[in-house]
């Protein structure tokens, strides 16, 4: 079973990630890529997302996305010690870059919304890309399949 925790860090952020369809897709992505354990799920404001990319990666500008896996570096899936439940990690997604990129690649903010959570919950399971390069990254295609199926199951 999957279990995750949303969190809005500012009301105004529910109106751009209805909790109930975000509630809905992580499940089943949670569901489909994780099978089980526990992750969360942020939406910040570009303020925070520029100083949490600044912070831990050393880039001082806002991202769309940042994915903290607990076990990076480390042999996947994560193994619960004594019975607890696998921790997978955060995921921040920054709603203002995501309306962006829907602009940008003329998609709708839900469709875009459901993309980064399946891309946050693809990296916490240990999947990487070196480019954007939706045609040749083989996590980015499997991203786009995934969203396809989740499209057709909400």
């Amino acid at each position: 079973m999957i279990d995750f925790d949303i969190i809005y860090e500012d009301e105004e952020l529910r109106k751009d990630a209805d909790e109930d369809l975000v509630r809905k897709a992580a499940s089943w992505v949670g569901e489909k890529i994780l099978a089980e354990g526990c992750f969360s799920l942020s939406f910040v404001t570009e303020e925070t997302m520029r100083s949490e990319n600044a912070a831990y990666r050393g880039i001082d500008s806002v991202t769309d996305i940042l994915t903290f896996a607990l076990t990076d570096g480390e042999d996947f899936p994560p193994v619960s010690m004594d019975g607890d439940e696998k921790e997978w990690g955060d995921i921040l997604i920054c709603t203002a870059r995501m309306k962006e990129n829907a602009a940008q690649f003329a998609s709708s903010d839900r469709e875009e919304l459901l993309r980064l959570i399946i891309h946050g919950i693809l990296h916490l399971s240990g999947a990487d890309h070196e480019t954007n390069d939706f045609q040749k990254e083989p996590m980015l295609i499997r991203q786009e399949a995934l969203l396809k199926e989740l499209e057709s199951v909400l």
